[in-house]
């Protein structure tokens, strides 16, 4: 049988648009039936439609990925991946946005070589990138906290009855739970404001 070209798609939320690697995917020759897309992160490799796919896809088959963030963002995850699609499946791959990742060129040992030192770099750089942001994104809700921003929900207002009821769950004359009862809380809830209520006596 000849051989099947496949494209696969990933944007990280439901609102991202894939349409930039789509039109690249049809430019490349990609038979629209033959493109898999999923709307999650790249974080691991867990998504249906990659699954999918991959049950697909047969020896000497050619996948097609936009650029190699899209395969994913775990540097290990990626190289793992790779060498599955390509050594164990038998599976060509191209990157279109970088030239040397193409599979199909230089089958001998210095063109595998180039491969996977350009794959190891890019998937590193992918996962750095990562990283970058959710330390960006550390460092911008501490910051706002040092400026008293607050997140999450405010705090409920203690009940009127808290103090009193208090004082008797402290006293033993009634149980947590009755406590929490009392004061239309969670168990967990009345004993950590109790907690806090007491710190600040």
């Amino acid at each position: 049988m000849p051989a099947n070209t496949y494209g696969y798609i990933r944007v990280s939320t439901r609102e991202q648009n894939e349409d930039r690697q789509r039109i690249a995917l049809r430019e490349a020759g990609v038979p629209e039936k033959n493109v898999c897309m999923d709307k999650q992160s790249g974080k691991d490799f867990n998504r249906p439609q990659y699954k999918r796919m991959l049950r697909k896809l047969k020896k000497d088959d050619l996948l097609y990925i936009k650029s190699i963030d899209r395969l994913g963002r775990n540097y290990e995850e990626i190289l793992r991946q790779w060498r599955f699609l390509t050594k164990e499946k038998g599976v060509d791959i191209v990157v279109l946005d970088m030239p040397l990742l193409d599979t199909r060129r230089g089958k001998d040992l210095m063109g595998t070589f180039l491969s996977d030192i350009v794959l190891q770099v890019l998937s590193f750089v992918a996962e750095n990138e990562r990283s970058n942001i959710r330390q960006r994104q550390a460092e911008g809700i501490a910051a706002a906290k040092a400026r008293g921003v607050r997140f999450g929900r405010p705090p409920l207002p203690m009940p009127e009855n808290f103090y009193g009821v208090h004082q008797a769950w402290r006293a033993k004359k009634i149980t947590l739970e009755q406590a929490a009862s009392a004061c239309n809380m969670p168990v967990g809830t009345f004993y950590g404001k109790a907690r806090r209520f007491e710190k600040t006596e």
